[in-house]
């Protein structure tokens, strides 16, 4: 006999039975009934949080709370007369531990290193990303005050805050994972929570070869990229990942520079010893008290920085950005949403004029055309992988229009027939034969390429002499 029903018995002396409708089988849904323990966990819960009181605030001595509050709920579930059977009870206790010290029905699922998102649409609909692809999953929240008290306990870790004034809120986990809460009036269905989880350990170039993002051969060049001290702006729609892409290029910083990085909520985690990290921050209840990342990009100059990072322009922030690159800040990265790199460059042409600033769009052109050097172009495919579908080079002005060469091409599979029969999607990159025009200024960084890089395609060859040289290495 389960539990659910030795508590339906307590009740009225006879058990329940939960009818599911024909019409949720007939459609394929799944009918969900109600926790059998929510009564029972909420009674413990709420003797646990009085018992230990102050103790849970604690910052230090995380381990020594976690035994605290694991004995707790098993003395309390062990003077309550519910009868439980051994899995039962280790089930209801590990979901006790996980609400009072982690983040609910949801830690099961952080802990999880196949899911890369999770979406809480609803307290009775959480979804997950597993492999690029959306699954229902089997956990749901008591009701809407349990997700409200999960999503409070998230954003208050990171000083932000989210009420009816405030409805709805970017923050992060203590690994870096990226937050988004939205909570009534702006979300009808009740509170949304999505978090987008980081990986433990930063993926890196290697990592990124090994999924097919990139070639050997185009990590290498982005290598010389990154140690020669070009500008460059990695665009892409959604979570294409570009972050994970900025994060695997910042290991080729060198460690004797002094690195900046801003971001709206730090997720970026760069491995080098000298880095100084900055984060906006929203109003607070009065209304006062806003920090905007172009605030901390004025102020970044000021901090004696060899490279600025800024984890994404969306405002007045890129006209500053733009105006650092030009005066001598060198070396920068930084990300944008756009679906192609001719719309990276007309973005963030409408992002200088949000600024407010009266200039002719000539203006703004030549800004742009002469802070980047390098635009990659990453582009999340159908069955869930991110591919970088352009690397092409920012060369200057003709007429009224920027120009761009490309310099790898990742192809359709129309026009590679042999490929094609093989795979459905993406040829992987290929350089185009044509040479950059920054090769001097690689030069001039101490960065070589050899003349026959942009020539030929041995794969094999280059990813072992890359492996060889530690990417780049041989540059230095």
């Amino acid at each position: 006999m389960g539990l659910h029903d030795r508590i339906s018995k307590q009740g009225d002396g006879t058990a329940t039975l939960t009818v599911v409708p024909s019409g949720a089988r007939s459609t394929g849904q799944s009918a969900r009934t109600e926790d059998p323990y929510a009564e029972l966990k909420a009674r413990i819960h709420h003797q646990c949080i009085a018992n230990l009181g102050p103790e849970l605030f604690k910052q230090d001595g995380s381990d020594d709370l976690a035994d605290q509050v694991y004995r707790a709920v098993t003395e309390e579930l062990a003077l309550d007369r519910t009868p439980l059977t051994r899995e039962e009870r280790r089930e209801v206790v590990r979901q006790l531990t996980d609400d009072i010290l982690g983040y609910g029905p949801i830690e099961p699922l952080l802990r999880d290193d196949t899911v890369t998102e999770v979406m809480v649409n609803g307290h009775d609909s959480v979804y997950v990303e597993r492999g690029g692809k959306l699954e229902r999953s089997d956990v749901s929240f008591v009701d809407e005050s349990h997700v409200m008290r999960i999503i409070d306990k998230i954003v208050s870790q990171v000083g932000r805050r989210i009420d009816e004034a405030s409805p709805m809120v970017d923050a992060r986990l203590p690994d870096g994972s990226r937050v988004n809460a939205i909570i009534p009036p702006l979300a009808l269905n009740g509170p949304t929570l999505t978090i987008r989880k980081f990986s433990r350990d930063p993926y890196t170039i290697n990592d990124l070869i090994t999924f097919g993002t990139l070639t050997a051969r185009s990590a290498q060049f982005l290598a010389a990229c990154v140690k020669g001290k070009l500008n460059i702006l990695i665009s892409g729609g959604t979570g294409t990942g570009k972050t994970t892409t900025l994060n695997a290029m910042s290991a080729f910083i060198p460690g004797d520079e002094r690195i900046v990085t801003i971001e709206d909520a730090a997720e970026l985690q760069l491995q080098q010893d000298h880095v100084i990290t900055l984060e906006s921050r929203p109003s607070n209840i009065e209304g006062s008290g806003e920090v905007k990342i172009r605030e901390l990009v004025r102020n970044a100059l000021r901090m004696r920085p060899d490279r600025i990072i800024v984890g994404e322009v969306r405002g007045a922030e890129t006209l500053d950005m733009l105006q650092a690159m030009n005066t001598g800040h060198e070396g920068s990265l930084t990300t944008i949403h756009a679906n192609s790199p001719r719309d990276a460059l007309a973005r963030l042409e409408t992002l200088v004029l949000s600024a407010g600033v009266e200039l002719p769009h000539r203006a703004i052109r030549e800004q742009i055309s002469s802070a980047f050097d390098v635009l990659l172009q990453i582009q999340r495919l159908v069955d869930g992988s991110r591919r970088i579908t352009h690397i092409s080079e920012v060369l200057g002005m003709e007429s009224d229009v920027v120009t761009l060469q490309d310099i790898f091409v990742a192809s359709p599979p129309g026009e590679d027939e042999a490929y094609a029969a093989a795979h459905r999607l993406l040829s992987p990159l290929r350089v185009t034969g044509l040479k950059p025009h920054f090769l001097e200024k690689l030069a001039a960084n101490n960065v070589v390429l050899p003349p026959t890089f942009f020539s030929g395609d041995d794969p094999e060859q280059l990813r072992a002499s890359f492996a060889a040289t530690g990417f780049g290495g041989a540059y230095e």
